[in-house]
């Protein structure tokens, strides 16, 4: 939704004082003219919206936003409330993204421009009429009100708990006289990494620097209400929840309708080469340098130089990671592997001096390894360990005492 940026600005100014001076007029009515309010809000739908993803990287998971449609005569209003807008031009927006510091604001424009968004994209958009009462409409719309104003509108956004869909379920939930039942999905009990490769099976560089990132806390199974930072989980929830009012139930979503239809959608091809293909290769090498080394007895320092690079600059990611503000990704045992360490050890191994470096890494290979039962690694990256394993062999005194050292 980015290109829609200058468009929201523009309109957020005007309609911001229109919808809160309409909120504020409607809740100064005396409690003798509920009927007139009943009347009023009787032509007011409101609406989840669930969108399909699209080519863009940031909708690979779908988004969900909040219609607020007025068909009264004297006050037609149409608009789409998404709490999903952002500058990713913004300075450093990929580094705070990563570091969970990124701030989303809630946006609201004309209805018909959030469908051609979509509409130009492909995307379907499913529509779910909520079963409001004309009270719990009047509260939503004034809680909506209060979230537009200028102190209010910016949030700290974060993937998994803080995002564009559990934003809108939270404020929906909050303005409903009662209590919000959610059906129990049984046997459905996917851990984030679970939901993460689901929506990211297109688009597998995406899914391996995901689970990079992601550590042992992503592997946990999850509960309905987690589940529910998905769009499509969130609709398929919706359409299964009831509304318990002091022990009167009724359905949370009175009907489902297509917003958008299904268009074609253009997908970009991107690197040609699988992450798994590029880590086989880079083991298939592994394995013919290791025959070489082993039948000249030397070993080649810039191969060395190459690994320790390679694994030492994944290291400082993920050292870094240790700061961020995502839950899931404080405890991750690819650390392991993938730490600082070789950068300590680099010159003297270039210098051809014995170290302790070669040693320490194969009881850190090993470790990495078994940790694997405990915790889905990025794809492939297990044969860095595996290259890793077979240098430290050729270092190893029981296979051959004063190896050779060859630039």
């Amino acid at each position: 939704m980015k290109h829609l940026k200058i468009i929201f600005r523009t309109f957020l100014a005007l309609f911001t004082v229109c919808f809160s001076q309409l909120t504020t007029a409607h809740a100064q009515q005396k409690p003798a003219s509920d009927t007139v309010r009943a009347e009023y809000f009787d032509s007011v739908e409101v609406s989840l919206l669930t969108c399909q993803p699209h080519d863009e990287v940031y909708s690979l998971y779908g988004h969900t936003a909040i219609r607020y449609h007025d068909m009264h005569k004297a006050d037609s209003m149409d608009v789409a409330f998404n709490y999903g807008v952002f500058n990713f031009k913004a300075p450093h927006f990929v580094v705070r993204f990563v570091f969970g510091l990124t701030d989303y604001e809630l946006g609201v424009y004309p209805y018909r421009l959030f469908q051609a968004e979509y509409r130009h994209f492909g995307s379907m958009v499913t529509e779910q009429v909520l079963n409001l009462t004309n009270d719990e409409k009047f509260s939503l719309r004034r809680a909506l009100g209060i979230n537009l104003r200028e102190e209010n509108r910016v949030y700290r956004y974060n993937y998994f708990y803080n995002n564009c869909t559990t934003k809108a379920r939270d404020i929906i939930e909050q303005c409903i006289n009662g209590r919000v039942e959610y059906a129990d999905r049984k046997g459905y009990t996917p851990s984030y990494r679970d939901m993460v490769h689901e929506m990211t099976g297109r688009n597998p560089w995406s899914r391996w620097g995901n689970d990079m990132l992601l550590g042992i806390k992503a592997d946990q199974p999850t509960d309905v209400r987690q589940q529910e930072f998905l769009p499509h989980n969130l609709m398929y929830d919706f359409d299964h929840a009831q509304i318990n009012a002091g022990g009167n139930r009724r359905p949370l979503v009175r009907e489902r309708r297509i917003s958008v239809p299904a268009g074609v959608q253009m997908h970009e091809p991107g690197f040609p080469l699988s992450p798994l293909t590029c880590f086989l290769a880079l083991l298939a090498i592994g394995l013919v340098l290791s025959v070489l080394q082993w039948r000249s007895q030397c070993v080649f320092r810039w191969w060395e130089a190459v690994l320790m690079l390679v694994t030492g600059t994944f290291g400082i990611v993920l050292t870094l990671m240790l700061f961020s503000q995502h839950p899931t990704v404080s405890l991750n045992l690819q650390f392991i592997l993938l730490n600082p360490l070789p950068f300590f050890f680099l010159w003297p191994v270039l210098r051809g001096r014995r170290t302790r470096y070669w040693r320490l890494t194969a009881i850190l290979a090993i470790l990495f390894l078994i940790g694997g039962l405990f915790q889905s690694y990025a794809e492939g990256i297990w044969t860095l360990a595996l290259c890793l394993l077979m240098q430290s062999v050729l270092h190893s005194g029981w296979m051959h005492r004063g190896v050779k050292q060859r630039r």
